[in-house]
C-alpha cells in the first residue's frame, strides 16, 4: 500500500510545476518518439523490400546489351540482345526456370472516347512465369497469337480501370497507336515497384505484333529485344546461374578472353536487398542519435530533480521529523524521476504512433511498421533512465539531517 501512497505524492508533486514537468519530460519525449519512428521506417522499408521482390516473381536476373568498346573509348551504339538468347539461356543454363524477352514503347490506348497513356510491352506467356504474374481475368496468349503477331491484348489492372471502369473488359475492342486489338486477359494487381512505378499500367501485346507494329524490326538484328527477364528455379545457386549466362553470352557474342562484356547481368533482388541494407543502416545510425535525446532528457531530469530537492528541503526536514525513515525519502523522490520518464516515455510512444499512421494513411509523417517490443523497450528503456538519473537527487534528498533541512530557508 506504501507504493501507492508513494505514487500519488509523486503526482501531486509533479502537478505543482505542470509546465516544468512537461519541459523536463520533453527530451524524454522526443528521443522515445524519435527511436520508434526511425525503427519503424526501417522495418517498413525491409517490409516493401519483401513485396516488390515478391511482385518480381522470385529469383530474377534481367539481362541487357550494353555499349560497345572501341579503342579503349566507349562507343554509343549498343549491342542489342535477343529472342534467341532469351531461348538458349532457359534451355542450356541450368536452374533457369523460364527467359521471356521484353519489348516495349510508350503510347495512347484508345476505348470509344476514353483514352489512356500507358506503356505497351511485347512478351511471350514466359514472362507471366517469370513475373509470377496470375490472371485476374480472362487467358494467355495462344501459341498462334505469338506466332502470327495476333491483335490481341492483355492489360494491367490500372489500364483497365481507366478505360473500363467496372465493366468487363474481356472481348472489347481497343485502340493502340494506329491499329486495333481485342482484350482477351486482365492481371491480377501488382502494384508499385522498387522505383516507384505503377507495375499495373501496362498493356501486353504478342512480341511479334510490337515490333511489327510499333518499334519496327531492326534490319541488323531482326529478334532484337529491350532486355530478356531469366527466373531462376527456388533454391538454386544465383552466382553460379550467372556465370553460366555470362559464359554463354561471351560464347554466343565471340568475345575474346580478355574483352569488355557487350551485356549486363543484373540480379535484381539483390539490388534492391543491398539498398534496403543501405536504409536500414542510415535508420540505425539515426535511432542512435536520437537516442542520444534520452540521455540529454535524463540529464535534463537529473538537474530538476536536484532543485526539487533544493526546493522541498524543509519538506523533507518534516517528514523526517514525523518519522520517515530516509529509505522513504529515497523511494520517494526515485519515484518521482520515474514516473517522469515513464511518463514522457509513454507520450513519446503516442506522438510516434501517430506519425507512424498519419504516414501510412495519408502521407503525413513518418510511414512504417511499428514493433511491439520496440515500443516496450523504449519504455522500460526510459524508465531506467529515470532510475539512473534520478537516483543521485534521491540520495542526496535521503541523506539530509531532519534539523538541518527544518532551518533551511
Amino acid at each position: 500500500m506504501k507504493i501507492f501512497i508513494l505514487l500519488r505524492t509523486a503526482i501531486t508533486a509533479l502537478r505543482v510545476n505542470l509546465l516544468r514537468s512537461f519541459l523536463t519530460m520533453l527530451g524524454i519525449i522526443i528521443g522515445v518518439s524519435a527511436v520508434i519512428i526511425m525503427v519503424a521506417m526501417g522495418a517498413g522499408a525491409q517490409q516493401k523490400v519483401d513485396e516488390q521482390i515478391k511482385s518480381l516473381g522470385g529469383n530474377v536476373f534481367f539481362v541487357t546489351g550494353s555499349f560497345r568498346s572501341s579503342g579503349g573509348a566507349r562507343s554509343s551504339s549498343v549491342v542489342k540482345i535477343n529472342e534467341d538468347d532469351a531461348n538458349l539461356i532457359e534451355k542450356q543454363v541450368p536452374g533457369v526456370e523460364a527467359a521471356a524477352p521484353y519489348l516495349s514503347a510508350n503510347g495512347q490506348v484508345v476505348y470509344g472516347n476514353l483514352n489512356w497513356s500507358t506503356e505497351i510491352v511485347g512478351i511471350d506467356n514466359r514472362y507471366f512465369l517469370v513475373r509470377d504474374w496470375a490472371m485476374n481475368n480472362g487467358r494467355e496468349f495462344t501459341i498462334q497469337e505469338i506466332n502470327s503477331g495476333a491483335k490481341v491484348a492483355i492489360i494491367g489492372e490500372r489500364v483497365g480501370k481507366e478505360l473500363f471502369g467496372a465493366s468487363d473488359p474481356i472481348g472489347q475492342t481497343i485502340r493502340v497507336k494506329n491499329f486495333n486489338v481485342t482484350v482477351i486477359g486482365v492481371l491480377s494487381e501488382k502494384g508499385q515497384d522498387a522505383r516507384g512505378e505503377d507495375q499495373d499500367d501496362v498493356i501486353f501485346l504478342p512480341i511479334k505484333t510490337v515490333r511489327n507494329k510499333i518499334t519496327g524490326i531492326d534490319s541488323t538484328n531482326p529478334k532484337s529485344v529491350r532486355f530478356i527477364q531469366v527466373s531462376a528455379y527456388d533454391g538454386e545457386d544465383m552466382d553460379y546461374i550467372e556465370e553460366e549466362m555470362a559464359l554463354l553470352l561471351r560464347q554466343r557474342m565471340r568475345i575474346p578472353v580478355n574483352g569488355d562484356d557487350l551485356f549486363r547481368i543484373r540480379n535484381v533482388s539483390e539490388m534492391i536487398a543491398t539498398r534496403a541494407e543501405t536504409m536500414q543502416v542510415f535508420n540505425t545510425l539515426l535511432a542512435w542519435v536520437a537516442s542520444v535525446s534520452l540521455v540529454v532528457g535524463g540529464i535534463g531530469i537529473m538537474n530538476i530533480m536536484l532543485v526539487s530537492v533544493t526546493e522541498r528541503t524543509r519538506e523533507i526536514g518534516l517528514r523526517m521529523a514525523v518519522g520517515a525513515k530516509p529509505a522513504d525519502i529515497l523511494r520517494q523522490f526515485l519515484i518521482e524521476s520515474i514516473v517522469l520518464c515513464g511518463l514522457g516515455g509513454t507520450i513519446g510512444v503516442l506522438i510516434a504512433y501517430a506519425f507512424v499512421y498519419l504516414g501510412n494513411n495519408y502521407g503525413i509523417g513518418a510511414g512504417g511498421v511499428i514493433n511491439t517490443d520496440v515500443v516496450l523497450l523504449s519504455i522500460g528503456f526510459s524508465a531506467l533512465i529515470g532510475i539512473f538519473f534520478g537516483y543521485y537527487p534521491a540520495l542526496k534528498a535521503s541523506r539530509l539531517e531532519p534539523i538541518d533541512a527544518l532551518r533551511y530557508e
